[in-house]
């Protein structure tokens, strides 16, 4: 069994400073739910990042990686493991190459980018969480997703290897990619983006930015889209927005205590001040069912639960 006396014991003092037991997981999650984790290690270098993986390996200690939290749904009872908190934030920009470290707020590089006069990203302006996030999940909306922008990227795998890798090892699919499986830890990443007319690429943000504040609960804690969107019908190219369905199955009247379904979204679960992580996956199964029941379609969770592996 995990100890954090023991962990504590084989860290070295250059890297204490980085460690934090029985750290809430609802400070560190966008639904503000969840149970303290026995330990958090901040990495905030792709070398402390094998260091510290070297010791949960060594030590059996279950871990998991964490960013924002804005995609994770934290259990009450916490993590009784070591969460590696990744803190790994430089941007360097030369010409239209972008290297980031993948700790960087997703939505930080778009304004960075677009600061310099690089366009591409603007689509995704508002999405919550970190780079690293939004390439393991293939972060996208509006036909366009992360994994077109990304060259190579620096990843430390679940066997302790440190690689530099291209994008077809991300295996990049709707919402998903190979990492998203593997619990690999993407460290930093190289995207390439495009000189372009700023002031057009800046409209856009904003046009993003003002859609995002209508329809999203961006005051409220969510996770944002529970629910994967489906596979478009036959004979059409986009896919099925999940949340029309939920709608007409009744979500948006939903509730379970403080966890309800955002009223201008059926897709969004969202904390009413004292929601539990219990109450909001009973409201997913019921939300869930509710569309099974009434169109016989079976939604997939966009969401992940912390500890728990996910498609």
């Amino acid at each position: 069994m995990f100890r954090v006396h023991d962990f504590m014991r084989r860290c070295p003092d250059d890297l204490k400073d980085r460690l934090e037991s029985s750290r809430p997981l609802s400070t560190m999650t966008s639904l503000r739910v969840g149970g303290p984790a026995a330990l958090v290690c901040s990495v905030q270098t792709p070398e402390e990042a094998l260091r510290f993986q070297d010791i949960c390996f060594n030590l059996g200690a279950p871990s998991y990686i964490l960013g924002e939290g804005s995609n994770v749904l934290a259990p009450d009872e916490g993590f009784p493991g070591v969460i590696l908190h990744v803190a790994t934030r430089d941007l360097d920009i030369r010409g239209d190459t972008v290297r980031v470290g993948t700790g960087l707020a997703f939505d930080r590089l778009i304004q960075e980018s677009l600061r310099d006069g690089l366009t591409g990203l603007e689509f995704a302006s508002g999405i919550p969480g970190t780079l690293g996030g939004a390439l393991v999940g293939n972060a996208g909306c509006y036909g366009h997703e992360i994994g077109e922008f990304l060259v190579e990227a620096t990843v430390l795998r679940r066997d302790g290897q440190l690689e530099t890798v291209g994008p077809e090892a991300f295996g990049f699919r709707y919402r998903a990619t190979s990492l998203r499986e593997t619990g690999d830890l993407v460290l930093d990443a190289t995207l390439v983006l495009r000189r372009g007319d700023s002031t057009a690429a800046q409209a856009v943000r904003q046009e993003k930015l003002d859609d995002r504040r209508a329809k999203h609960p961006v005051d409220l804690p969510s996770a944002g889209s529970w629910f994967r969107n489906l596979p478009p019908a036959p004979g059409q190219t986009r896919r099925q927005a999940a949340g029309y369905y939920l709608e007409q199955a009744g979500a948006k009247e939903m509730r379970e205590g403080d966890a309800r379904v955002f009223p201008g979204h059926a897709n969004m679960i969202v904390n009413g001040g004292s929601a539990t992580s219990a109450q909001i996956r009973t409201l997913a199964g019921r939300m869930h069912q509710a569309v099974l029941d009434r169109f016989g379609l079976d939604l997939v969770e966009e969401v992940r639960t912390l500890g728990r592996p996910g498609p």
